[in-house]
């Protein structure tokens, strides 16, 4: 009798279920079966929705679904799930969901897409980022299930969890009046479309959102000029105390701005200073004071400032003085710091640089410790190619070419068989470590090892560097494993336990980031320049765009500083306007000019122009506002800070929620600079002139 009354229970469920969602068919154009089984959605409560679809094209429809709420509506999830009628291997999403719990939340909308594809047959769902245009009373969210072939579009609250991914959460409440959710379906069997599974997805975003706003003076309007001088009047001048380190190392005058300053050490604030982490000067893969020093450089011999370039060329001293042990060298130099105690409070501060020692990124599997942390074959690569690029462009200095040429013999004997470099090397033997020993981290040592080879003649480093780029488009690309330092071993550590070099399931997707796509898709750029073969080019493209789909395409209205061009880190992030753009900005123009294709251009400069979009000055006057919420005492003196990001926690508000509390010059305000003055070398300014 009781499995009776279950069965009966859940036949009317069912019969329930059905008679809502039944009469609320989606039709679509018939050619679309062959991609999509079947569109279900759950109800609001007893409120339908008008259904309208409309074809844009042969391979596009907009569907909307328009619900005239008279009543207030409480419910705390909404979801239509599409079904296609073909079992992808190919899954992608902006953001991992490894549990249906958990929700990509409407926070990480930059360029919002979920895809599915085979080898015949490729399906995009795209949110109509028009509707949300104007607030939505509840978030949208998306979510993707490859075992059970759902692609999945809701509305509710959401809640962050671990760092960062996002849950659903109660309490969505829908007033009285229009409530609009529209999306776009995108289907296509073109081998091209396949292959490249994310470029007609970027055309259309920047068609329809991007290449207007960007024409329209977003995200900065104007000169990029005055917030170059900005910068190094903060870094030299009304912040030089905290910010300039100079001192003697090994009888040798060396220099360079500090690692991270946070807003106790304003010349506004009324408190006393409190040091965020360890006084120290980093040459790694992020913060790289030598890569500032170049583009201090440059600026000072564009403006003739004689006491920039000496700064400038003690950044150059200060890398040269890190010692080599069999050609390898640290990433760092740190002060020993003690904590201070004022009218019973602690406070952090720095021994001085008597008290200096060589040390590496505690971005690491192995430790926190600066000091004991392993050497970076990606920072030596990365330190090493500005060195020649130094050489090349800069100043004929012999000891920078000698130096990077010291470390490159060294990196050809750890090569291994199968082409990849190590990631890691033991700080005390410097044998290799297991830990991402096959990864695309690889793809920095190759576009150092081309630049030698150029500046050198020497053939053996265009070997090694050829037998490298093969290992990572072979391995890497067709599978999107964009696993480096950074994907488990900075702030987001979800996964480093288990996920390292293994798929979430539930998304058949990695935990992926984008610096080693970047560092992959400069690498086969310089490959293809370096051999002519057109497979570096398209590979290059192909992992130029899947780059491209962590970049801010609009202008969210739950964004309140300028994103246009902006980029995310990785999957499983929070962050917008990440300083990373700057470094991205010029490749993408590469291939712009490259390609013919000026979407990349003008996606290069808006990645520019947003690299400074978060600094404090008159100039940003949206950002400003937020600063002056979050910091009451801020002034003219800190026109020129400028946080790394905004949003990181994955919550964001009109009240400063998403401004954060520090700068690191050599990820933030110096990074963008050196871009800027890079980029006006290398092309004059002529490439700013469409916006």
């Amino acid at each position: 009798m009781k499995k009776y009354i279950n069965q009966t229970l859940f036949i009317l469920f069912c019969m329930v279920f059905w008679s809502c969602s039944k009469p609320q068919n989606i039709t679509l154009p018939e050619h679309f079966s062959a991609y999509i089984d079947h569109i279900t959605f759950t109800p609001l409560e007893k409120n339908s929705p008008e259904i309208k679809v409309k074809e844009v094209s042969q391979n596009m429809v907009r569907v909307s679904l328009e619900y005239q709420l008279t009543d207030t509506v409480k419910q705390d999830d909404w979801q239509l799930t599409i079904t296609p009628s073909f079992q992808p291997d190919f899954h992608w999403a902006p953001h991992l969901t490894p549990t249906r719990d958990h929700i990509i939340s409407q926070h990480v909308f930059r360029a919002p897409a979920l895809i599915v594809a085979d080898n015949e047959k490729k399906l995009v769902v795209l949110p109509d980022i028009g509707t949300l245009t104007d607030v939505s009373p509840v978030e949208w969210y998306m979510d993707l299930d490859a075992p059970n072939n759902n692609l999945t579009l809701g509305m509710s609250r959401y809640q962050v969890k671990e760092h960062v991914l996002f849950v659903r959460d109660s309490g969505a409440v829908y007033p009285p009046g229009k409530l609009e959710f529209s999306f776009y379906l995108v289907i296509s069997n073109e081998e091209s479309d396949i292959q490249n599974p994310w470029r007609d997805i970027l055309a259309f975003y920047w068609d329809n959102w991007g290449s207007e706003l960007f024409k329209s003076g977003d995200p900065i309007e104007g000169d990029i000029e005055p917030f170059v001088e900005y910068t190094y009047q903060w870094a030299f001048d009304t912040w030089k105390e905290p910010v300039w380190q100079e001192f003697r190392l090994n009888n040798r005058k060396v220099g360079a701005p500090v690692f991270i300053v946070n807003v106790t050490q304003s010349p506004n604030y009324p408190g006393h200073v409190n040091e965020r982490e360890f006084r120290s000067i980093w040459n790694q893969s992020w913060f790289s004071s030598l890569r500032s020093a170049s583009g201090l450089y440059r600026y000072a011999r564009r403006t003739g400032n004689e006491d920039l370039l000496e700064k400038a060329r003690l950044g150059k001293e200060l890398a040269l003085a890190f010692p080599q042990r069999k050609g390898f060298f640290d990433g760092l130099i740190a002060t020993e710091m003690e904590k201070v105690e004022i009218n019973g409070k602690q406070y952090n501060r720095s021994k001085g640089w008597d008290t200096f020692y060589f040390g590496n990124s505690n971005r690491n599997p192995v430790t926190r410790d600066p000091g004991k942390s392993p050497l970076h074959i990606l920072d030596m690569s990365w330190t090493a190619y500005l060195m020649l690029v130094w050489y090349d462009e800069l100043e004929k200095d012999d000891r920078l070419v000698a130096y990077a040429k010291n470390y490159a013999n060294s990196l050809l004997e750890i090569q291994g068989p199968d082409g990849f470099f190590p990631s890691w090397l033991d700080k005390n033997s410097l044998e290799p470590m297991d830990v991402l020993a096959k990864s695309p981290e690889t793809s920095m040592s190759v576009t150092f090892l081309l630049k030698l080879a150029d500046l050198t003649g020497d053939n053996t480093y265009y070997e090694a560097a050829i037998r490298a780029m093969d290992a990572v488009a072979d391995n890497i690309i067709p599978i999107g494993k964009w696993e480096d330092f950074e994907t488990y071993w900075s702030c987001s550590r979800y996964g480093a336990d288990e996920l390292v070099g293994n798929k979430v399931v539930r998304n058949n997707m990695f935990k992926q980031n984008t610096l080693s796509m970047y560092w992959t898709a400069e690498a086969l750029l310089e490959t293809y320049k370096a051999t002519a073969n057109e497979r570096y080019l398209q590979l290059g493209q192909r992992t130029l765009d899947e780059l491209l789909m962590y970049q801010a395409a609009w202008q969210p209205p739950f964004m309140h500083v300028k994103t246009l061009g902006g980029f995310g880190v990785m999957n499983a992030d929070g962050e917008w306007n990440d300083s990373r753009q700057c470094l991205f900005a010029e490749l993408i123009i590469d291939y712009g000019k490259e390609l013919g294709i000026e979407e990349y251009i003008e996606r290069g400069v808006a990645a520019l122009e947003s690299s400074f979009a978060m600094m404090y000055c008159p100039e940003n006057p949206r950002t400003k506002v937020q600063w002056e919420k979050k910091y009451d005492f801020f002034g003219k003196e800190d026109y020129g800070f400028m946080m790394e990001n905004y949003g990181h926690g994955g919550y964001t508000s009109k009240d400063g929620i998403g401004i954060g509390v520090f700068t690191i010059y050599d990820w933030g305000n110096g990074a963008a600079s050196e871009a800027y003055n890079r980029i006006v070398d290398h092309y004059d300014k002529e490439v700013f002139s469409q916006n």
